[in-house]
């Protein structure tokens, strides 16, 4: 097994990359790799079968997108790689990192195929040839049974976040697309969980893989808190910690959908601004929700851990655990979305009197101890909890050139904001979403009907 508690930073000029990717990751900001791309990138650029036990964010996408980058050949307009995630949101950044890492080479076609999406429009796209596709495992499975999808020519497996893909009942189809493959093909695996069983269930996907360990050791600044409360207290207990606490960006955790949807009507009933995640929620919707919580137009997301697997919130400032998991690592997983790169994290877990025990556990896996405090008396009228920004949809996108400086130019030079009243602009391929500064953002929807943004009017329409 690969391991490196001395994790020593290294820069990507010591790999064997050509300097147009060097250069490439320059540009993106890449500097120095992270210890999952240390330990995992040299037998990976190498040709080996990996397994490596990561978590989200700590920057493994990029250890298999050089290396599927590597072994291109741009000149045969055919899949030759193919990556398979649990959900469409995670395949969809996976999608997005790839494309970027990619820009080092022309032409390279990166295909987004998941479930949601009219599977008529993927048949044509995939009949026009592409070079890398990034799925989930139920409509991969769905296309080369229709016969409207090869992989013979698959030179690169990813089976990214493959613990995940196994809780969801994902074995049978990934079995299927690997068996498509050619036997003779580079596989990696990613898993934030490491098992026997895991490891037993995947034996016949990898070809004496390596294994690489890189998961660091909780860092210290992620302060964590265990409140003890009665099962009936749960959700004023929530609202109260965050009206104590007041913070931009906060995700809870829930263990199941009902509950999500529970406690997502009683927070909007306080006057907090939240949105929930959960499996059965249509693309779309799922999608909006996301880009809402990214730029901090509602302050709360509720979430399975299954919907908020893959989510890469840069600023995270408060994980909340509704319910404590009754898995050690699945908390520690859950926890670690927030003090990312170095930035002052905080996490917060609920537990009652007969969970004791699972936080006894958690200490022991993390050799920490915890006290157990009560939390604050219980909010009297509505939070003052807003968040900064509402999010405005425009019709247009990539497919009409779109392009995020002509929505600025329109609200700088036109309406007369100023660059602090604008937030995230996100372009989709037929839609677009902008942040605006909330006190504002209702006059400016009505407004903004209006005016032209290049050349045409738009329909605008403002998220609650």
């Amino acid at each position: 097994m690969i391991n490196d508690d001395q994790h020593t930073k290294k820069a990507f000029n010591c790999l064997d990359l050509d300097k147009a990717q060097l250069d490439n990751l320059q540009q993106l900001g890449y500097e120095q790799m992270t210890q999952v791309q240390e330990l995992a990138l040299p037998p990976a650029l190498s040709g080996d079968d990996l397994i490596v036990q990561a978590h989200t964010g700590s920057g493994k996408t990029l250890v298999f997108a050089l290396t599927i980058m590597q072994k291109l050949e741009l000149d045969q307009f055919e899949v030759q790689a193919l990556v398979l995630c649990p959900t469409r949101e995670l395949a969809s950044q996976v999608a997005d990192a790839i494309r970027k890492v990619a820009r080092a080479y022309p032409s390279v076609k990166v295909s987004l195929i998941c479930g949601g999406t009219s599977i008529a429009r993927q048949v044509d796209s995939l009949a026009h040839g592409t070079h890398i596709i990034v799925g989930t495992p139920g409509r991969i499975e769905d296309l080369i049974n229709r016969g409207a999808l090869f992989l013979d020519s698959v030179k690169t497996l990813v089976l990214d976040e493959a613990d995940k893909m196994m809780d969801m009942g994902f074995y049978d189809s990934l079995s299927a697309i690997a068996n498509a493959c050619p036997l003779k093909r580079q596989t990696l695996m990613f898993s934030a969980t490491y098992t026997p069983e895991l490891l037993e269930r995947t034996e016949g996907f990898l070809l004496n893989p390596q294994m690489v360990k890189a998961v660091e050791q909780q860092k210290p600044e992620i302060k964590q808190s265990f409140y003890l409360v009665d099962e009936a207290e749960r959700p004023q207990a929530i609202i109260s910690l965050l009206n104590k606490y007041l913070p931009i960006s906060t995700l809870i955790f829930c263990n199941t959908r009902d509950d999500c949807e529970i406690l997502h009507r009683t927070l909007s009933r306080a006057g907090i601004i939240s949105h929930v995640l959960h499996g059965q929620m249509e693309q779309r919707e799922r999608e909006d929700v996301i880009i809402q919580f990214a730029n901090h137009s509602c302050n709360v997301l509720v979430a399975t851990d299954v919907a908020a697997r893959g989510l890469d919130i840069k600023e995270l400032d408060l994980v909340i655990n509704a319910q404590i998991s009754p898995n050690a690592d699945t908390h520690i997983h859950r926890i670690g979305r927030t003090g990312r790169q170095g930035a002052e994290g905080h996490a917060i877990t609920l537990i009652s009197k007969n969970e004791l025990f699972r936080k006894k556990r958690i200490e022991e896996v993390m050799d920490l101890e915890f006290e157990t405090l009560s939390p604050p008396a219980k909010l009297q009228g509505r939070s003052s909890l807003k968040p900064p920004m509402q999010t405005i949809t425009l019709r247009g996108g990539k497919k009409d050139k779109l392009r995020a400086g002509d929505i600025l130019g329109s609200l700088t030079k036109n309406m007369g904001l100023t660059i602090e009243q604008v937030g995230k602009i996100t372009i989709h391929d037929f839609v677009s979403f902008v942040a605006v500064d909330r006190q504002i953002a209702p006059q400016l929807a009505q407004r903004w009907q209006s005016e032209t943004i290049k050349g045409k009017r738009r329909k605008i329409h403002l998220l609650p």
